[in-house]
């Protein structure tokens, strides 16, 4: 028995474990957005740093789908859990970056916004792999 086969089922496992975290994470972030926009506040520095995190794990949980891709891993729905990986990875920043060109009533609904969209990529991530 080689090395692979193990390395490949950690890096599954890790790639799986992250990415039910970040499903989690996502949904606590939409629900807190979500309620400090309907109170008609801006987000806070926390809320901010949080979105942020989860932009950088979500690069994170990419790098160990690679790592696990590069070692025979294979999501049963090859093409599209990559796509959903990719979009997220992407979108997060871009989101960010967009939330911040008007005021900060504007930024909360965006992040909120683009928390939702990103809890359903995490979700259809982990269905199709």
């Amino acid at each position: 028995m080689t090395l692979v086969q193990p390395t490949t089922n950690v890096l599954a496992f890790l790639h799986s474990v992250g990415a039910r975290a970040l499903l989690v994470f996502a949904l606590v972030l939409a629900i807190w957005g979500t309620y400090r926009y309907f109170l008609k506040n801006e987000v806070t520095g926390g809320f901010r740093s949080s979105y942020l995190i989860m932009a950088g794990l979500t690069v994170a949980q990419g790098l160990l789908g690679v790592a696990a891709f590069a070692v025979g891993g294979r999501p049963a729905g090859q093409l599209l859990h990559v796509v959903y990986g990719v979009f997220a990875v992407l979108f997060l920043p871009g989101a960010y970056l967009y939330a911040h060109t008007g005021n900060r009533r504007r930024e909360a609904v965006i992040l909120a916004g683009a928390s939702w969209v990103v809890s359903i990529a995490y979700f259809r991530g982990i269905a199709t792999g």
